[in-house]
């Protein structure tokens, strides 16, 4: 069984900020979930080095395009490798291989009749580096998305994909697969974009004014529009149009956010179809992040948050545990370094590491080191321990990433009604009596027990600070394919070295 995951790739214009990590963090998760599935996993991510904002980008910096490209594709690579993204290929567009494989789509498209050369005098963003319809516009006659770049009125040759030919076979598609884009809001969303007739599209720039791109292989005057250049490495980075793609490419789901739904949605599929090639399985969108108060973030504001900050400020694990647990798919989320920080402090250091401390440490000081023996289980155990169960069923299950969010806030749920149990139950005291002593030892048992389980699952999540706890528990393996399972731990086995889990911030 096999899972393809792609993050788009970003471009390097600037540096790495919030939405690049989340798309990439989701990414990690959902193979990670897959793998525990028992899943066999390709997921790639990297970066989009063609085009004119990257030109202009190096040109700033007083740069060669080469340096420039090399120095940011690290830039990316670095900051993925810190939040633990465990990219199975990491994307260069620079690549020769994907460049010749590019060129050979775009030659065989242009064989059938598909790409004709024309004049065309339309408005041009930069931003987007797209030509833009008056519908696509704002009042003042910006572009939605770069409301601060002044968009051109541009009059030049060049290439062009028929895109209406595709329209109604596209529309049927979706139809015909209604998991083809998720959540349901942005199905309904590409679907008016389908509404009326394309226009085509444009997939040239000349080299008069870009010349970073991959060259068109009928006209040495041309580069590649960056678009169809950049969607193209889906099929590339699994070694298109080599035989053995076909059974990544079959189970292949896009990641992706709302300002690049038409790209993927529209402009890819038609690409698809008119090389003559089979669409991705799905297309899974998610909203975006917006800063506090729900005020767009902005570097003048400052309130952009930087991943490296947070990593750096809270560790790896409070970024990734806050990225899974406040967005959702279907409408943009808040965040900053302090909602950050509060959800460490709320839910990772009071729930569960604090939890963890208080229960393995009194076990390492009254039972010898060891794991205690449980004994009969009384119904507020089996309570306890059926909600730690479905709590983390989801995370034994196939998670599409809208579930992501629903999934945490079962687990944090679970935590509180665990950290209510042992406050309950109170095994300090119980251990103070002989004749109570050994239901101190079961309460202990059942406590971490279920916190073994509630860190099994969220190794999928919070990789680095599950695993250590689950190093404090003597838990050396974890079953694959995964679920929640009850009475694994040993008793007395010994216990490993307790250290704070989440450590407070200063």
């Amino acid at each position: 069984m096999k899972s393809y995951i792609t993050t788009p790739i970003y471009y390097v214009n600037g540096s790495p900020h919030i939405g690049h990590a989340f798309t990439s963090v989701m990414a990690d998760i959902l193979k990670r979930n897959r793998e525990a599935l028992g899943y066999e996993l390709m997921l790639s991510t990297g970066v989009d080095e063609h085009g004119q904002k990257n030109q202009e980008a190096a040109e700033d910096l007083g740069m060669s395009v080469e340096d420039y490209l090399d120095m940011r594709g690290k830039e990316f690579r670095d900051v993925f490798d810190l939040l633990g993204i465990t990219y199975d290929y990491f994307v260069r567009t620079s690549r020769e291989g994907h460049k010749t494989a590019v060129a050979g789509m775009e030659q065989s498209i242009f064989d059938k009749g598909l790409i004709v050369k024309k004049q065309y005098t339309g408005t041009y963003c930069k931003g987007c580096e797209e030509f833009k319809k008056e519908s696509d516009l704002t009042e003042d006659g910006q572009c939605p998305l770069h409301p601060t770049m002044k968009v051109e009125q541009t009059d030049e040759t060049n290439y062009f994909l028929k895109m209406e030919p595709f329209r109604e076979k596209l529309l049927q598609h979706i139809a015909d697969n209604p998991d083809f884009v998720q959540p349901e809001a942005f199905r309904n969303e590409l679907k008016q974009m389908l509404a009326e007739p394309l226009e085509d599209l444009c997939i040239s720039r000349p080299k008069s004014r870009v010349t970073l791109g991959v060259d068109l292989p009928f006209d040495e005057d041309f580069v590649t529009y960056v678009w169809f250049d950049a969607l193209a490495n889906y099929l590339t980075n699994i070694d298109w149009p080599k035989e053995g793609y076909e059974a990544w490419w079959a189970e292949c789901e896009h990641l992706i956010g709302k300002d690049i739904l038409k790209p993927h949605g529209v402009y890819w599929p038609i690409m698809l179809m008119a090389a003559g090639l089979p669409l991705p399985k799905k297309l899974s969108v998610h909203s975006h992040w917006v800063g506090a108060g729900g005020v767009k973030m902005s570097k003048s504001i400052g309130n952009v948050v930087d991943p490296i900050e947070v990593a750096d400020k809270l560790g790896v694990d409070a970024l990734r545990w806050y990225l899974a647990r406040h967005m959702r798919a279907d409408s943009d989320s808040q965040i900053s370094v302090e909602l950050i920080a509060q959800t460490y402090e709320a839910e990772l250091n009071n729930k569960l590491g604090n939890m963890l401390s208080r229960a393995a440490k009194f076990a390492k000081s009254k039972f010898d080191g060891k794991l205690p023996v449980k004994g009969p289980l009384t119904e507020e155990d089996e309570a306890l321990r059926r909600t730690v169960v479905e709590a983390t069923a989801g995370m034994g299950e196939w998670i599409d990433l809208a579930d992501i969010p629903a999934r945490m806030q079962s687990i944090i749920t679970a935590a509180s009604e665990l950290n209510e149990y042992i406050d309950k139950q109170a095994p300090w005291t119980l251990f103070k009596n002989e004749e109570t002593r050994e239901r101190s030892q079961t309460v202990v048992y059942v406590a971490l027990d279920c916190l073994r389980i509630v860190m099994e699952a969220l190794r999928q999540v919070i990789p680095v600070s599950a695993d250590k706890a689950l190093a404090m528990l003597n838990v050396t393996e974890v079953a694959r394919p995964w679920k929640p399972e009850l009475d694994k731990l040993q008793s007395g086995t010994e216990l490993g070295d307790i250290q704070p889990l989440f450590p407070r911030v200063q």
